[in-house]
């Protein structure tokens, strides 16, 4: 998906996923990237030396363990972005 066609915010979608992952055994993992993604809005910013992009990628990677339907949604959501 095109940054000019993205739907939500990133930081709408960190948000998202923290109430949904923060008490999981996987959370330390993914929570620096989170935590990132939530001061981010389009796919094309930076974080520091991050490219959004880069950030997005680690998030997913880390999020491994989190499964069901809003998983399933939110991480197709990024994947598109990508």
């Amino acid at each position: 998906m095109p940054a000019d066609k993205q739907q939500r915010p990133l930081h709408a979608i960190a948000r998202e996923i923290y109430a949904e992952t923060h008490k999981k055994s996987f959370w330390w993992k993914a929570r620096p990237y989170v935590e990132a993604m939530g001061e981010l809005d389009k796919i094309t910013d930076m974080y520091g030396f991050d490219s959004a992009d880069m950030i997005v990628r680690y998030a997913l990677g880390n999020l491994i363990g989190w499964r069901g339907e809003t998983a399933k949604r939110v991480k197709d959501e990024l994947r598109a972005m990508l």
